[in-house]
């Protein structure tokens, strides 16, 4: 099946709002915070949300930020989460919503695109990524 791959708008928002609870592990989705948050993050330049369709079904999406950097002399990429459809995986859509995010970043300038993960660690690796660091946080 074709996939295709394109930026989010505002009629994905219950195909997002649908993954983003099969992701979330330490948070409980709530729907009120996910509009607006949803609704501030396409009008964001730093943002960019990406979902991949299958047969015009949402199965995928993914979303990334930039933001300057000393260390990288200027603009570096974050991948904040990913998510496909337990039915989709293992069919190449997380590798090429990486793909969007990493050509979203290069045409901005990234130096290098950045992510945590606990349970992903073997398919970033088969797409070229190396560990750096360990991931640390506070919960607020």
């Amino acid at each position: 099946m074709p996939t295709h791959i394109r930026t989010a708008q505002s009629i994905d928002a219950e195909g997002v709002l649908a993954l983003a609870r099969a992701l979330a592990t330490s948070f409980v989705v709530n729907d009120q915070a996910f509009y607006h948050v949803f609704s501030e993050l396409l009008a964001s330049p730093q943002a960019h949300l990406a979902v991949a369709e299958v047969d015009g079904q949402l199965v995928g999406y993914v979303l990334g930020f930039e933001h300057e950097t000393f260390f990288a002399n200027g603009c570096v990429a974050w991948v904040e989460e990913i998510m496909v459809s337990e039915r989709f995986r293992r069919q190449g859509i997380g590798q090429l919503l990486m793909q969007e995010v990493e050509t979203w970043a290069a045409q901005r300038g990234s130096k290098l695109v950045g992510l945590a993960t606990r349970r992903a660690a073997p398919f970033y690796r088969a797409l070229g990524y190396e560990e750096s660091a360990i991931y640390f946080r506070k919960l607020l």
